[in-house]
């Protein structure tokens, strides 16, 4: 009897280690091949990293990571231009145009990021809240994520929000509530009109915005140059 119940015994422990144990991390995978993202284009049109400045000429960019102007002081990109996955880009041609409509119009900080800049984010951040974790990869890093701000399109200049750009306090998140009244409402105007077209506000940064298909598409480590 005494073997029979350490048999049951030893039986119930493997059948609960087996359901406990942690499922194998999927290798990430990551493009880094030029003619690999050819060729998905060639696949599916909409892997395309279109350059937004090129596809919507009044918009205005200020690419902070082609500048020392940033949280990690110093440059990340040799160039300062901004690209996004076609969808994105169709979705923030609609946005440009309500905006312009009421005299506003988009300022991009950032868009497409390469890989291996995400992951000398995550070495150097104070805070790693707001940097993605290299392990998973950033919705940048699919070309399916930007980093935005409102301007007045009579003057050029930036409309009030809670927080500058990058920010690392908790006032930056999206629904922050101690924050000024012209600052909220500007804030929640821009969170809106972006999730009207599918770009939908990241919970700690009132400025990056995911694209709602993000999923579909592919971590890139493919630098500004070869696009």
């Amino acid at each position: 009897m005494k073997i029979n119940l350490f048999t049951l015994f030893l039986f119930l422990s493997v059948v609960v280690y087996a359901q406990n144990k942690p499922a194998p991390l999927k290798k990430l995978v990551v493009v880094s091949s030029y003619n690999q993202y050819l060729a998905s284009i060639k696949t599916d049109p909409n892997n395309e990293l279109v350059e937004i400045k090129k596809a919507i000429p009044n918009i205005k960019l200020d690419i902070r990571y082609a500048t020392k102007n940033n949280f990690m002081q110093q440059v990340m990109y040799k160039q300062a231009r901004a690209f996004a996955r076609k969808p994105v880009v169709e979705s923030l041609k609609k946005i440009q145009k309500e905006l312009n409509r009421k005299g506003y119009g988009l300022k991009i900080f950032d868009g497409y990021r390469p890989y291996a800049v995400t992951i000398e984010f995550y070495k150097k951040a104070s805070d790693k809240n707001f940097v993605a974790n290299p392990a998973k990869g950033s919705k940048h890093n699919r070309g399916c994520a930007v980093d935005l701000t409102l301007i007045n399109l009579k003057t050029g200049k930036e409309i009030t929000m809670p927080t500058p750009y990058d920010s690392f306090s908790a006032a930056a998140a999206a629904k922050y509530e101690k924050v000024e009244p012209e600052a909220k409402k500007n804030r929640d105007f821009l969170i809106a009109i972006m999730g009207k077209y599918q770009m939908n506000v990241l919970e700690n940064e009132w400025w990056h915005y995911d694209f709602s298909g993000w999923k579909k598409y592919d971590l890139m480590d493919i630098p500004f140059e070869k696009l």
